[in-house]
Formats: C-alpha cells, sequence, structure tokens
C-alpha cells in the first residue's frame, strides 16, 4: 500500500532532507508540500535554496507550495511530516491532529508532554502505542509521535545497550556538534572558523530530560522515567554534519571495555525500511569515530562507537551519528514507518 505524506516546512534544511529521502521511499509518496505565507503558491524550486548533496528531485520541483495549515492540505494525506520551527510547531501541530492527521514530527515542541511518544524505533518501539491515551485524553482522531533532538538521538541508542544489562545510574556527556544542527543560517562563518562554542542554546536540558524518557518504560498508560542522571555539556565546533560525543557512563554492574562493546556490537536494526541492519558499528581504534569519515555510516542511519576505557565506576566512550539524516529527517521517516507498521495511520 501506498501511503500519501505531507511535508510542513518543506524548504527548510530538515525539509528538504525530508524530500531526498521521501521521494524514492518505497512505502511513501510524497502528495503535499507546505512553507510559510511568503512561499505558499510558488513551484518549490523557486521557494526553496536547495541545499541538499544531489539533485531536486524532478516531480518535487515543480509541486506547488502550499501555507502551512490543515484547510491546505488534501484530506487523503495519510501521513505529516513536521519540521517546523518549534515556536510554529507548537501551535500548527495539534491544529492538524485535531483535524484528523497522523504527525511523525522532528520540531522540538511538546516532547516531553506525559501523552506524546518520544521515539528511536530500535530502542522504544513500544512507546508509539502512548498514542491511545494521547488520544483519548485530547479528544482527537489524528496522533502526535516525536523523534528526538539530534544530539540525544546519537548517544541513546548506546545507553540503551548498557542500561539493559549493567543499569546506568550516571552519564556525562560533552558534545562536539555540526553547524548544520543550527540550520543554514545558524551559526555565521565569522562565529565558527577558527572557533568553537561552548554553548547551544536549550541543547543541554534536552539532551538530560529526553533520554530519560527514551530508555523510561512504558505500562500502557504512561512513561517513567530511566532513573539515571543524565548531565550534558553542548559545544558547537566547525564540522558542516556529524554530531561527536563524549560519554561518561557509570552503572550499577561491574563492567569492562569488552562488555559494553559487546553489547554495543550486537544491537541490530528492526523491520523497517530506514532501519540500518547494524544500528551500531563499534570501532577497535582509539581516534574513530570522526565525523567526516563515519557520519554516513549505514547511509547516515547508524551509529558509530568507540574510543572506549573503562573508568572506576563504568566506561567512558565517544559515538557519532548524521545529525540531519538519523537526528532529524532519517528518524521522522522511521517514525513515520513505524506508525505505518503498527496501523495508526
Amino acid at each position: 500500500m501506498t501511503v500519501r505524506v505531507g511535508v510542513l516546512g518543506a524548504t527548510g534544511a530538515v525539509g528538504q532532507r525530508l524530500i531526498q529521502l521521501l521521494d524514492p521511499h518505497p512505502e511513501f509518496e510524497i502528495a503535499a508540500l507546505t512553507a510559510s505565507a511568503s512561499s505558499a503558491g510558488e513551484t518549490y524550486k523557486d521557494a526553496a535554496k536547495w541545499r541538499v548533496d544531489s539533485p531536486i528531485p524532478e516531480d518535487v520541483a515543480q509541486t506547488e507550495v502550499r501555507a502551512t495549515e490543515p484547510e491546505s492540505v488534501p484530506d487523503d494525506v495519510d501521513l505529516i511530516f513536521s519540521s517546523l520551527p518549534s515556536s510554529v510547531g507548537a501551535e500548527v501541530e495539534p491544529e492538524f491532529c485535531e483535524d484528523g492527521y497522523v504527525v511523525s514530527s522532528n520540531s522540538s515542541n511538546g516532547r516531553m508532554d506525559e501523552d506524546v511518544p518520544l521515539v528511536i524505533p530500535e530502542v522504544n518501539a513500544d512507546h508509539v502505542d502512548l498514542i491511545e491515551v494521547q488520544r483519548d485524553e485530547r479528544g482527537w482522531d489524528g496522533a502526535l509521535l516525536k523523534n528526538p533532538n539530534c544530539s540525544t538521538i546519537t548517544m541513546v541508542p548506546p545507553l540503551a545497550a548498557l542500561d539493559g544489562e549493567f543499569d546506568l545510574t550516571d552519564v556525562h556527556v560533552s558534545t562536539l556538534q555540526a553547524v548544520s544542527g543550527a540550520g543554514y543560517s545558524g551559526v555565521t562563518s565569522m562565529e565558527i572558523i577558527d572557533n568553537a562554542i561552548p554553548h547551544i542554546g536549550g541543547e543541554e536540558q534536552k539532551m538530560e530530560s529526553e533520554s530519560r524518557k527514551l530508555l523510561g518504560s512504558f505500562d500502557g498508560a504512561e512513561v517513567t522515567l530511566n532513573d539515571a542522571s543524565v548531565a550534558a555539556s553542548c559545544n558547537r565546533i566547525a564540522t558542516l554534519d556529524g554530531h561527536l560525543e563524549n560519554v561518561w557512563a557509570e552503572t550499577a554492574e561491574d563492567i569492562t571495555v569488552a562488555d559494553a562493546e559487546d553489547a554495543m556490537d550486537t544491537v541490530t536494526g528492526i523491520d523497517l525500511p530506514s532501519s540500518p541492519e547494524n544500528l551500531i558499528t563499534v570501532f577497535d581504534e582509539p581516534d574513530r569515530p570522526q565525523p567526516r569519515l563515519d557520519r554516513n555510516i549505514e547511509n547516515g542511519m547508524g551509529v558509530a562507537v568507540g574510543g572506549f576505557r573503562e573508568t572506576d565506576d563504568g566506561v567512558q566512550f565517544n559515538c557519532l551519528a548524521h545529525n540531519t539524516m538519523r537526528g532529524a529527517a532519517g528518524a521522522s521517516v522511521l517514525n513515520g514507518e513505524l506508525l505505518s507498521q503498527r496501523g495508526y495511520l
């Protein structure tokens, strides 16, 4: 069955990545593209300053951009992907859900709401059923599903591999995040060349809270946050794509480097088109992973880890993922596939 999809915020950086992934998708067909009012009525080619490393799909280039409102999207669209700024998403996404649309969103608004599932399918696919609670509480026929922040999604799969067997107690992480995470106009060249910026507004709080929700347990009615304490320090560096993170994980059970590597090396993907065969790739080299070398692992949907060493109470390691693929557009597409598989469309 072909699933007709729409993209909200289609002209932005993540919106462009969504189109790159959706146009050749085996199950999804692009049926509607929306953007700001100033772009509505233009062809996508004219409205978008295309910056993805592949040409605009020919059929998409001539598609007319619509206003970002439920009335502008055809009723036969089965699934909406949202890459809206959070301030816009907080207002617009519930309107689409109230109109009966199912929304897979990359926007940060609502991620920690008690009735909104925050999902990485390979980690906590069962949380998607929180939609049933959401529909009961909000009285709408649509649904809102979120993927986490691009920095959170990099470290959570390796942490989940450790937590199941060794019981995480404390996590400290320091990030080295690519400039694409701030959007095309987010960081100027004068700010970042020959520099590193040791602050990304709101990022640390997102990592600290979202990771505990993703690693939490769902009992059919609510999600209980994981007990581990998480502390983050987030830094912007002059790489284009790929968030590199240094993680210190303390565990209740004794753990060695070999234990940690084995736990992560056995993590596989799941039966969804965009899930990689190997979710986590383990490097033995102490200087891997690296953004330029490893961000496109598993077509940008994998997580790379390496640089392991033992600490007094756990292990330290480095992890890396492509922030606009696994960390944003690819994560939303994967969640859309999960919604389709679970019968929520």
